[in-house]
């Protein structure tokens, strides 16, 4: 069965979002999504994408993703595999929905029934602004007095660390994400002399007020240059850190390499690495990595994210799922991690689950005690609050395919 019309959805509450939806003939809609650029990725859709799905009269997911595969931009995380990616997640929604199954059973059916969860301590307008990451895109500042709002987790790691560790660790979140050296990052340029004196000073107290009852994963955002990254990590490695995440950029396998000879701290990384095999086979061959990251949105949808897990899984990888995004990536990543063993961990931002996601969709994976659970619903689970879609800051562009 063809595809009818293909329609992006933007909203003013997160700027950096773009969700897509696929009308199918019979009238039945999967829901697909990809962030960061929301702007270039609906041009992508509409001028380059709609002819080709126009072209290709087909919802079967793979055989989009062939014909979706594009001369330029196809490695990477650029507008070509962001808006690849939503619309790959959108036709498995759409096929799911067909069959009256819950995607995860078209994923090879579920070998566990929930996931754990880590806790990334973002606030509600996290990312928000702008498109890129930075500390100017927090959504707040880290000084003066605590924001309005329960989950301000971003100026709480900051300002009350040990007390964020034991309110996470006390409503069963086995693990936390912070970023504490970023702006000291920013204001070195990533090298040796960078002042690490705050960022060590969070840890120490997390540390002090919860021993290691919470695991605590540090983010690092690509920031730093191989030498400053070697003496951040040595700094840290008191401290049993689950993971260092992107110390310095994932296309340097070979610096990551290296780093994970020199320190101790678990090395994580490859949620921008994009689409294809390249980057992530680099990755995984020159053991760069002790645990893969991955985002559906982002390396070209469940039917590029299946084969990477299966690649980490071949190479002996843990994998991790990446959120911190929208509710759709949530909901397919807790979908796809129930079905695969050697996905062992799923990012939640709370701020974003108990904030602005019921804001625009029902249907999310029940959070309860650091674990995520799927409901039965057919497909991913999703659904775009009639209220949103209906919202003055909700904007809509529709391209039939004839």
């Amino acid at each position: 069965m063809s595809i009818r019309s293909i329609e992006t959805i933007r909203t003013e509450i997160q700027p950096n979002l773009v969700i897509v939806a696929l009308e199918d003939e019979s009238g039945a809609v999967g829901i697909g999504e990809t962030f960061f650029g929301a702007g270039s990725v609906e041009a992508h859709i509409h001028e380059v994408l709609a002819p080709i799905l126009a072209e290709t009269r087909t919802s079967a997911p793979q055989a989009i993703a062939a014909a979706l595969s594009s001369y330029v931009g196809y490695t990477g995380s650029g507008t070509e595999t962001r808006a690849n990616s939503a619309v790959d997640i959108a036709a498995w929604d759409l096929l799911a929905k067909r069959a009256g199954l819950p995607l995860n059973e078209l994923l090879g059916g579920p070998r566990k029934d929930s996931i754990p969860v880590y806790n990334t301590c973002a606030g509600y307008s996290y990312i928000n602004a702008q498109s890129r990451q930075s500390s100017s895109n927090w959504g707040t500042g880290v000084t003066g007095e605590r924001p309005n709002g329960e989950y301000e987790d971003l100026w709480a790691f900051h300002r009350e660390p040990a007390k964020l560790a034991r309110e996470l660790m006390d409503a069963g979140y086995p693990g936390m994400k912070i970023w504490p050296f970023d702006r000291a990052a920013e204001e070195s340029g990533g090298s040796r002399a960078a002042d690490l004196r705050d960022g060590l000073h969070v840890l120490e107290q997390i540390r002090d007020e919860v021993g290691t009852g919470i695991k605590v994963y540090l983010e690092l955002h690509s920031l730093w240059t191989l030498a400053g990254a070697e003496r951040l990590l040595r700094a840290v490695e008191p401290f049993e850190l689950e993971w260092a995440e992107d110390p310095v950029r994932s296309d340097r396998p070979d610096s990551l390499a290296a780093l994970r000879e020199q320190t101790s701290v678990p090395i994580a990384g490859g949620e921008s690495v994009g689409a294809g095999y390249l980057g992530y086979t680099s990755l995984f061959e020159k053991k760069a990595l002790d645990v893969a990251i991955l985002d559906l949105g982002w390396c070209g949808g469940i039917t590029a994210g299946t084969d990477l897990v299966a690649l980490a899984d071949h190479h002996g990888l843990a994998v991790a799922l990446h959120d911190c995004t929208g509710p759709v990536s949530l909901a397919v990543a807790a979908h796809l991690a129930t079905t695969a063993p050697n996905i062992q961990v799923q990012e939640v931002a709370r701020a974003f689950y108990h904030g602005w996601y019921p804001q625009i969709a029902s249907g999310l994976p029940h959070l309860e005690r650091g674990r995520l659970s799927l409901a039965e619903a057919p497909g991913h689970g999703i659904e775009l609050t009639d209220e949103w879609l209906q919202h003055p800051g909700t904007s809509r562009r529709k391209t039939l395919l004839k």
